[in-house]
């Protein structure tokens, strides 16, 4: 089988002000480490309301279209803004998270990646965040839940910074097991070890500035070995690249065989229970190692989906 790619266009209508980490660049970088690559190249299409409000109430999705703006941009917190782009390229961020649950469920393809922007993983139920708008992987994982009638959903995060917003929206779901690695001490600060969730469905693995991939590895074993306790029918990976040495933002120290390794593993406990994979993109700031580490992943992916 194929690994499915979905992107558009749209993600680089998603302006940020000059200097910017989260830059349009990223996806340029991202499609041009995936250049050569045979997938299955799909558009992602839009989200409808009907998935998105499963994790955010109306009142949100009105306040993000409402205040749109015609030109310019809209400061929506001191690290996040919204450009005349960016709900379109977060609807579709989502939307193609979306249509990657429904392709892998059907068997349209052995796994997928969602290579859009803007990143969804802290925006919480009704707040933007960290250059997030919506939770793409949470309204992911209850379209399955919800929509395709699934038990049980795995999300599993490896970005280097928490994905608080993917914890606050499937906080009180017990279908959803997640788990997230992250450096701590770092932004937005949550992701302490004793956050587990209203049934004990969250594992956080917090990590030291300068820890190095084979330490990550290890933390993944054990995640994985939890992860794999829930029995999932699906899993979903928040797959930030933020955790690479090189990156501007972070403090970890880990390469892209790391990511392929963590993917690797991530990919053999979802065999071992008999679930696709859907990957979406997340963090990654260092253009030349995104484009790297992206490949890895993607590569690893498609090894998984034959």
């Amino acid at each position: 089988m194929t690994t499915i790619l979905y992107t558009h266009d749209s993600a680089a209508a998603h302006q940020m002000p000059p200097g910017h980490a989260e830059q349009v660049a990223r996806y340029a970088a991202v499609l041009e480490g995936l250049e050569g690559l045979d997938l299955d190249r799909r558009q992602a299409p839009l989200a409808v309301d009907a998935d998105v409000l499963r994790c955010h109430p109306a009142s949100y999705l009105s306040w993000l279209r409402n205040g749109a703006p015609d030109q310019g941009l809209r400061m929506l917190d001191p690290d996040t803004y919204q450009s005349p782009g960016s709900l379109e390229a977060a609807l579709r961020a989502a939307g193609g998270a979306c249509a990657a649950v429904d392709a892998v469920l059907a068997g349209e393809g052995g796994n997928a990646f969602v290579a859009m922007r803007p990143p969804g993983h802290h925006a919480e139920r009704e707040t933007p965040m960290g250059f997030c708008l919506l939770g793409t992987v949470a309204i992911a994982a209850m379209r399955a839940l919800d929509h395709h009638g699934l038990d049980r959903v795995a999300v599993l995060d490896f970005d280097v910074h928490h994905g608080n917003g993917t914890q606050d929206l499937l906080w009180n779901e017990p279908r959803a097991f997640f788990a997230s690695s992250h450096q701590m001490p770092l932004y937005p600060g949550t992701g302490a070890a004793l956050e587990t969730g209203a049934h004990g469905q969250i594992v956080n693995v917090p990590l030291p500035p300068g820890s190095d991939g084979q330490l990550a590895r290890v933390a993944w074993d054990d995640i994985l070995a939890q992860a794999r306790a829930h029995r999932p029918q699906l899993v979903i990976v928040s797959a930030g690249f933020d955790a690479h040495a090189a990156d501007p933002l972070a403090q970890l120290d880990w390469d892209e065989d790391d990511f392929a390794a963590i993917t690797r593993a991530i990919c053999d406990m979802a065999a071992a229970c008999g679930a696709p994979v859907v990957s979406c993109l997340e963090g990654g700031y260092d253009l030349p190692a995104l484009g790297r580490s992206v490949r890895a992943h993607v590569k690893t992916l498609m090894e998984a989906a034959e």
